[in-house]
């Protein structure tokens, strides 16, 4: 009987359920699972994010199979069995050592009771014998075409047929269209960091306190906004993190060193991230490395924000569909001031919608899991 009519048990792979892209996403198709009436169970070494998950009405197995270590291949035995027991029709890697586990467990397995394997490829990982795991799904998703592209180029035995481009989406609910400006939300900021008072631009740069994440870049435009006269302010959610002392020193000697300091904010990241996107005027995504998606360009640019970051990547990808005039050739601060001077001077049209919704996205999983027939 085909795995779309009848009920599918599918088993996620991952090292643990703490914070980040990978987790969510587990937690999202998890709970896709559950909804549409059939057996999510999850394998990992547990995390913050476990209530969360079992709330889903998924299933969690504890198992470390994220540990990078030569111990780690006892979990193959182990996996093995849980495979059986639960009768698995599709097993689901998201990280690299544990799709390693998992597909040695299958390989171990008979054909004819052996689960299908699903491997989503959320990075843009160093091409490497290790990372290549993630290309030897029978099916391989894909979260932008730039990681569809990362792959082919660097593991062309791929045969492309198996790769399924499954961008991330959002919840439209979460990131509702505001008002640009909006007052009450860049009063309710104001209050609570009062160097981003005033009456002119804001500038939000999201992201965790590390060198990649371009905090340099904008601390520069910042500078020569400034220059032009333009009283704007940045604030930057995530740049202050236990353990990153030293970068957040350096950030703020930059920013002394530019005359910039009383303008800017670096502050813990922001629960209110959409609050956040509602009292700025304009969104940066500046990382110094290509990503393999842009999930700041979607939530942003579905509150009503323009966006303005590097064309490479998943960002540039992002950009180039659905505001193009925010996508800057990388690392070049004359085109960015440029660009940044043009949108904060006439904000540019956006999408009416977003189409890159979390309900699409589950969909379309869901829906390469039933491409498989149980043999």
């Amino acid at each position: 009987m085909p795995l779309a009519a009848r009920r599918m048990t599918v088993v996620q792979l991952l090292p643990a359920l703490e914070s980040g892209g990978v987790e969510r996403s587990t937690l999202e198709i998890a709970a896709a699972l559950v909804r549409a009436g059939h057996r999510a169970v999850v394998v990992s070494a547990g995390g913050r994010l476990l209530p969360a998950l079992q709330a889903t009405g998924a299933e969690h197995v504890a198992l470390d199979i994220g540990r990078k270590s030569p111990l780690a291949l006892r979990h193959v035995r182990r996996l093995r069995r849980l495979f059986a027991e639960l009768e698995a029709d599709i097993v689901h890697a998201r990280s690299r050592l544990p799709a390693w586990l998992g597909w040695r467990a299958l390989r171990g397995m008979p054909a004819g009771a052996r689960p299908r394997f699903v491997t989503t490829a959320h990075g843009l990982n160093s091409p490497s014998r290790y990372s290549a795991i993630m290309a030897r799904g029978e099916r391989v998703i894909c979260v932008s075409a730039t990681v569809r592209a990362h792959l082919l180029r660097h593991y062309p035995g791929t045969p492309g047929e198996r790769l399924r481009v499954i961008p991330r989406g959002i919840d439209p609910a979460a990131f509702p269209r505001r008002a640009l400006p909006d007052p009450r939300a860049r009063a309710g900021l104001a209050a609570s960091h009062p160097q981003l008072a005033g009456e002119g631009p804001l500038l939000l740069l999201p992201g965790r306190g590390t060198r990649l994440k371009g905090h340099a870049d904008a601390l520069a435009l910042l500078a020569r906004l400034r220059g032009d006269g333009r009283d704007a302010r940045l604030w930057m959610p995530g740049a202050r993190e236990p353990g990153r002392e030293r970068y957040l020193a350096e950030l703020e000697r930059g920013a002394a060193a530019l005359g910039i300091a009383g303008a800017v904010a670096m502050t813990p990241p922001t629960a209110a991230i959409a609050e956040a996107y509602a009292a700025s005027d304009l969104v940066l995504q500046l990382s110094r490395k290509p990503e393999a998606f842009g999930r700041t360009v979607i939530e942003a640019l579905a509150v009503g924000r323009p966006v303005l970051g590097w064309d490479q990547g998943g960002v540039g990808e992002l950009l180039r569909e659905l505001q193009p005039s925010g996508a800057v050739a990388p690392f070049d601060r004359d085109r960015l001031a440029a660009a940044a001077r043009r949108l904060l001077g006439q904000a540019p049209a956006l999408p009416a919608t977003m189409p890159y919704t979390l309900a699409a996205m589950q969909a379309a999983t869901l829906a390469v899991y039933a491409e498989f027939d149980r043999r």
